[in-house]
Order: structure tokens, then sequence, then C-alpha cells
């Protein structure tokens, strides 16, 4: 059993799946408190639900990107690797908080974030995880403000990584040109994304 908080379909928003139709599977919980954290009502609410039931739905939808988002699904790890096993002919990418290990996880697409100062949750990163991650993972950077992106240079330069990096802006809080002239000034191999979810009526 997986406690869940949601179940739906929609299009991705992030990431180098953004803008594929996909559908979500939300758990419920998650043990950090970033402060700009937009998926709050994750902390508690939800049912459990079988595996088998979430297998079977994930196996008869009409597409072929899942994720498995959260709060924070490694917090359900045992389940979710069984989870993993039971599904068929399907794209899984697994959200995580970059604050629990990911060895072993074995799916299509590791999306990790490592969290930074604006989050106020990144001392409590496991950054060993960079090293388990593959040319296929991904790795979120929600970045608010430069302090974040020197933070995060840093951290990518000491734990190397073969995962993409994915940098993308806190809503509101720095545009875009700063991380471009970020990225081109340091001379970085970095994805600049949007959350196309934030964008309303574009």
């Amino acid at each position: 059993m997986i406690k869940i908080n949601e179940i739906f379909y929609d299009i991705e928003g992030e990431g180098k799946n953004s803008g594929i139709p996909t559908l979500f599977i939300r758990v419920t919980g998650c043990n950090l408190r970033c402060q700009w954290c937009d998926t709050k009502y994750a902390y508690y609410k939800g049912k459990k639900i079988t595996l088998k039931f979430l297998a079977n739905k994930i196996n008869k939808s009409p597409y072929r990107y899942i994720n498995i988002t959260g709060g924070e699904p490694l917090l359900y790890k045992k389940e979710i690797k069984t989870l993993l096993k039971m599904i068929k002919g399907k794209y899984v990418t697994i959200e995580t908080n970059g604050s629990i290990s990911v060895k072993d996880i074995k799916c299509d697409n590791i999306s990790m974030d490592i969290k930074l100062p604006s989050s106020g949750e990144h001392k409590k990163m496991l950054f060993e995880n960079l090293k388990y991650l593959k040319r296929k993972d991904q790795v979120k950077l929600v970045v608010g403000s430069e302090y974040d992106m020197i933070y995060a240079k840093k951290i990518l330069k000491k734990y190397k990584t073969k995962a993409q990096i994915i940098i993308q802006p806190v809503y509101k809080k720095i545009s875009l040109d700063n991380i471009k002239e970020f990225i081109l000034k340091n001379k970085l191999e970095w994805k600049l994304s949007v959350q196309l979810h934030k964008l309303k009526n574009f």
C-alpha cells in the first residue's frame, strides 16, 4: 500500500520531458519543507491504495509517460521498487527531492532536485546521490537568487554527475535573463527551463 494524494493526467510542466502528456501519481508525505513548495496540500492528505491498483492504472494509461511524484515517493522506497517491476511498456519518471538515496532505483528517469539555499532545506541533501545518476537521469536546480546558482555551481563541481542539469527559476523570484547570463558567463552546460504549469494564459 502507498498513501496517494492524487492521480491525474496533465502536460509535463518541467524537465527534459516538458510538454509531454503524462499520467501523474502524487504520493502523500514529504520529509522536507521547502520555502517555495507549491504542493503543500500533499504533506498529509491522501488515502492508501494497493500497488496492484496503481500498476493497473498506470499500465492502462493512454499515455506512455508516467510521473511518480509527491510529496516524496522514496519515503515508500520498498513499495516503489516493487511497483516499478509491475509496470510494463511505460516511460517512468521518479521525482525525488535529493535527501534520500536513489541507489538501486531502476526507472527510465530519476528526476532529482538539489535543494538550494533559498529553499531553506539545502543542508539536508544527500550529495552522494549524484554519483548514482546516469545520463538518462536529470538534476533539477530550482533557483531563487544568484547565490543559489553560485552554490549549485560549487556543489556540482565537487560532486560529479552524468545526469543532465536542468535549471529553472522559482516563480517570480529571478528572471530568465539572470539565469541565462550566469550560464553563459560561467560556460556551464546547464539546460534553462521554465515551469509550464505556472504559466497562465500565455
